[in-house]
C-alpha cells in the first residue's frame, strides 16, 4: 500500500469535537497519544496550541508511517515510536521534552487494519490468519485457532468478548483443525452456533475474530500498566482521555480512574489511615460520554465508542 493509501485508510478518528473538548484548556508542553493510528487525532491535538509537542506511539509500523505523512507539517513537534503503549513510561521518561501535560488513548483495532485483507484481521477477506498490530511479533491468530487447548479457546472467547456460544465455537475450531484462512474461521464459527444467531444483523463471528485478535496482540494486559504510568506522570492539572470499544476495555479504565478519584485507602479498616491516600484525579465527567447520532451516521465504526476523562490534581487542593 502506497504512503498516500495508507494515510487514507487512518483518516476517520473517532469523536474528534469531544476529544479536542477534553484539551483545549491546555496550553503547550508534551503530549502522548499512545495509540497514534493515521494521526487524526494528533493531528488536532497539535494544531490546538504552537508550543505543544507529541510523543507518537503506535506498534503497528504502517500507522507509523501513515502519521509521519499526515502530521508532516508539524514534523518538528513530534516523536513517534514503534512500541507497544505499556512502555508510555519509560518513553515519557526518556523523552527531554519537558513534563507531561496530556495523554490519549484510543484502544482496539484501527480502520486501516480491518480494511487491509493481508493483515488477517476481519472475516470478509480471505487471508492468512494473522491478526498481529505488530508484525515483527511472534504470536499469531493461526498459532492461536490451531494450538490452544478446547478450554483456552472457551476462555478466551467469554473473556475477551463475551462470547455466549463459546463452548460449541471452541469445540468447533478444534474439531476442524486446521483452520488457514479468515474465511474458514468464519465458516466454522457461523456453522457451529445456533440458526437464530446467524440471522443477526453482523456477521456471528464477529466476536470470535475480536476475541482472538485481543489474545493476539494482548490488548487488555497492556491498558492498566499504560494508564497509571500515564496518570504518575501527569503534571497538575494536565489531562488523560480514553476511547474504549468494548465493555472489557471500558472496565478497566473505569477501575483505574475510579480508584485515582475516590483516593482508595489501603489501610485495614479498623485503623486510623497512615498510607496517605487521597484523590490524585478528578473525572470531567462521572459517566462515559458516547459519539452523537450524527457522526454514528456518517462513520458506523464510532457507534461502539465510549470516552472517559480526568484532570490530574495539584496537590496542594486534595
Amino acid at each position: 500500500m502506497s504512503a498516500a493509501a495508507a494515510t487514507r485508510s487512518f483518516h476517520q478518528p473517532v469523536m474528534v469535537s469531544e476529544i479536542a473538548e477534553v484539551f483545549a484548556p491546555l496550553g503547550g508542553g508534551l503530549f502522548v497519544d499512545a495509540t497514534l493510528g493515521g494521526g487524526g487525532h494528533a493531528e488536532i491535538l497539535l494544531g490546538q496550541h504552537p508550543e505543544r509537542r507529541l510523543l507518537g506511539i503506535d506498534r503497528d509500523p504502517a500507522a507509523i508511517a501513515a502519521a509521519q505523512q499526515r502530521l508532516a507539517p508539524f514534523a518538528d513537534r513530534v516523536t513517534y515510536c514503534c512500541e507497544p503503549f505499556d512502555r508510555l513510561g519509560e518513553l515519557v521518561d526518556a523523552s527531554e521534552e519537558g513534563p507531561l501535560v496530556g495523554a490519549l488513548f484510543d484502544f482496539g483495532v484501527s480502520s486501516h487494519q480491518l480494511d487491509a485483507p493481508e493483515r488477517g484481521f476481519a472475516h470478509r477477506h480471505d487471508a492468512p490468519l494473522d491478526m498481529r498490530m505488530d508484525p515483527r511479533a511472534g504470536l499469531d491468530a493461526g498459532t492461536v485457532v490451531n494450538t490452544y487447548g478446547l478450554t483456552e479457546l472457551r476462555n478466551l472467547l467469554r473473556h475477551n468478548a463475551g462470547e455466549r456460544h463459546g463452548n460449541r465455537i471452541a469445540a468447533a475450531i478444534v474439531a476442524a483443525r486446521p483452520l488457514h484462512t479468515t474465511v474458514q474461521l468464519a465458516d466454522t464459527v457461523r456453522a457451529a452456533v445456533p440458526a437464530a444467531a446467524r440471522r443477526g444483523r453482523r456477521h456471528p463471528a464477529m466476536r470470535t475474530f475480536a476475541a482472538i485478535r485481543i489474545e493476539v496482540n494482548d490488548e487488555l494486559n497492556l491498558i492498566e500498566p499504560a494508564m497509571r504510568a500515564a496518570l504518575a506522570r501527569l503534571q497538575p492539572r494536565g489531562r488523560l482521555a480514553t476511547l474504549a470499544y468494548h465493555s472489557g476495555e471500558d472496565s478497566i479504565v473505569k477501575i483505574i480512574l475510579r480508584e485515582a478519584a475516590d483516593g482508595v485507602c489501603e489501610c485495614p479498616s479498623t485503623l486510623p489511615c497512615i498510607c496517605g491516600a487521597a484523590p490524585t484525579v478528578r473525572l470531567l465527567r462521572r459517566k462515559i460520554v458516547r459519539p452523537s447520532a450524527n457522526e454514528v451516521e456518517s462513520n458506523s465504526r464510532a457507534s461502539s465508542a465510549m470516552m472517559r476523562a480526568a484532570e490530574r490534581l495539584d496537590p496542594a487542593s486534595r
